[in-house]
Formats: structure tokens, sequence, C-alpha cells
């Protein structure tokens, strides 16, 4: 049986109170998937590997090494998407301009000082020309955007969701992916925050209720045996 983030995390009788509720069952992959990869800017992992107090020197809003360990993972899913034809999409934090001082910047003020480098796509999980890029201000990839357009005309049925933050932008879109009836998978690795607990409590959450959690490796032995678009 695979290891979760969220074991040792979730006391084993919640485990068994979810699981005698009937929660957690799989959704399965659909036959259109595509790939998000939720703002993987330099502004969340620092402009190289670092310890956590050390990387928000650099940016105050970095995850510091879980950031890094996720691009890692997500560099061979990305590889694999892309060889098969399937869209690869790139919800980002666009930088911020005085006007945008609302409630997030009400909440975490580091967000309107950060340097323009910080917005810059990570290169080793960089957009491709044929990408599409998509600039948001909220926490969820769907608010604010034209993501579930472009996804109905693309014929996607399945979404794999990347980036960060785990608790935040990536919970937000697989709740909003979900409730538009999407099928959604996260790749456990491929996701980080800069709490471990928040990060394992809000995985074990997604998949009880919202998704399909589970390793990378298993996950893309799965696509493997997605067929190909008729």
């Amino acid at each position: 049986m695979a290891m979760h983030p969220w074991t040792g995390v979730i006391p084993q009788a919640e485990l068994d109170a979810y699981a005698a509720a009937g929660f957690g069952g799989p959704s399965g992959l659909g036959r259109r998937p595509a790939l998000l990869i939720i703002d993987v800017q330099y502004r969340t992992t620092g402009s190289r590997p670092m310890p956590f107090h050390e990387a928000i020197r650099e940016y105050p809003t970095s995850c510091g090494d879980v950031a890094w360990q996720a691009v890692e993972a997500i560099v061979p899913l990305l590889r694999q998407v892309r060889a098969r034809g399937w869209p690869v999409l790139y919800p980002y934090v666009a930088p911020k301009e005085a006007h945008d001082h609302a409630r997030l910047a009400e909440k975490i003020p580091a967000l309107m000082g950060v340097a323009a480098k910080g917005y810059d796509f990570v290169a080793e999980t960089a957009p491709a020309p044929e990408d599409l890029r998509l600039p948001k201000r909220h926490p969820s990839a769907f608010f604010g955007t034209p993501l579930a357009s472009y996804l109905i005309n693309m014929g996607v049925d399945t979404l794999i969701v990347t980036g960060c933050t785990t608790s935040g932008c990536v919970r937000g879109t697989v709740v909003d992916a979900f409730s538009y009836n999407f099928r959604v998978a996260v790749p456990q690795e491929c996701v980080y925050d800069r709490s471990a607990t928040s990060h394992a409590v809000n995985l074990f959450d997604m998949a009880s209720k919202y998704a399909d959690v589970m390793p990378v490796a298993e996950l893309m032995a799965k696509l493997e045996t997605v067929p190909d678009a008729a």
C-alpha cells in the first residue's frame, strides 16, 4: 500500500472513521487529461534549493527546499504529458499592482513586495510556446479566469493538479475542478506547501472528498493506460 504524507499525522481512529463512512473512493482517469502547473515561480521556490528560513530572506513567499523536491517530481510527469500531446496549462500569479491591495494582501502583506524576477516561471518546468498561461489573482485557478472555457474547448475530462500551495491554490483549484465535474488527480510529490502539517492534512482531505491522491510514479503508470485520442 502506498505511503501518503498524512500517514502518522491523521490519527488512526479518524482514518477508520472516514473509511467506515465510505469516503475516499477512486474517481479514476478519463480519456483526455490535462496538466495544471500552478504558481511554480521563483517567488514560491526561491532561486535555488535552500532551507525555508534562508529561502524567505530572498522571497518571503518561498516554501524552501520542499518546492525544489516537487519541481524535480514534476519534470518527468511534464515530459510524459507533453509526449502524449495532452494540454499543459499554467495558472500563475501575475505581478501585483497597487489596485491589487485587497483582502489577500491584507492577510499576506509580503505578496505586494515580491521582486519582478520572482514572477518568472522556474526554468525546469517552464511553459513551452504551445502551453496556455493563465494569470490569476485569487487562489483557485478557475476564479476570474477562462480556465473552464479552455478545458471544455479542449475536451478535457481529467485534471492533474500540481504546484503550490497544497493548502491554498492547489486545494482551491481541486475543489472547483471537482465542482465542475472534472476527474481530478493529485500526484502527492508534485505539490508543496511551507507547512508540512497543512500539506498532509489538505492532501488527506482532498483524497477523501475531491481527488485521487497518489504517488507520482503510480499516476504515471496509470496515464500509460489511457488510450490515445481517436
